[in-house]
């Protein structure tokens, strides 16, 4: 009797963490917040048609002229397959979490930020789906997603902050 009383409670656990699981992930509590590795994020970009590349040729974290995904989001890689499913353009991602970029809360060392080569089609497409806000002086040109998520023309690439997965 003991050994059928355990399994039943070891069901019931598993139903009562399977349904948490499944709540919390409905609610958007899962875990886009948390930090991927490299491997995980290039797999994810490489899936969806994504590219990357470097003046480096490489992926090291702790060098500039690399693109470096260790320590990305799982928001952000989210964020930037979305918007290429919402798009269809080509991306061509050009900064991830490498040094050499400026500090703060919302940078791409933390995770937030990728950097996008520049193409008519993006161009295009950020310039009549988002709002414009505006110059940002010392930035470049910044366009807002009703996600909140922002879009940055800096000259020579577009810097994309993702505060939600959401394009």
């Amino acid at each position: 009797m003991s050994t059928t009383r355990s399994a039943l409670r070891r069901r019931m656990l598993t139903l009562l963490l399977a349904g948490v699981a499944a709540i919390v992930t409905a609610l958007g509590f899962s875990t886009p917040a948390f930090a991927i590795s490299h491997s995980s994020a290039t797999s994810q970009l490489r899936a969806a048609g994504i590219t990357w590349s470097s003046t480096g040729n490489c992926s090291d974290r702790y060098n500039s002229t690399c693109t470096s995904f260790e320590g990305i989001r799982q928001s952000t890689i989210d964020g930037i397959i979305t918007f290429k499913r919402a798009n269809g353009c080509a991306i061509n991602i050009t900064g991830g979490t490498e040094i050499g970029h400026a500090s703060g809360t919302y940078s791409h060392w933390n995770g937030y930020k990728v950097d996008i080569s520049k193409n008519t089609c993006v161009y295009n497409w950020i310039t009549s789906a988002y709002t414009y806000n505006g110059y940002i002086s010392g930035w470049g040109y910044q366009w807002r997603a009703p996600s909140g998520n922002l879009y940055t023309d800096e000259g020579s690439h577009w810097d994309i902050l993702y505060y939600t997965c959401g394009c």
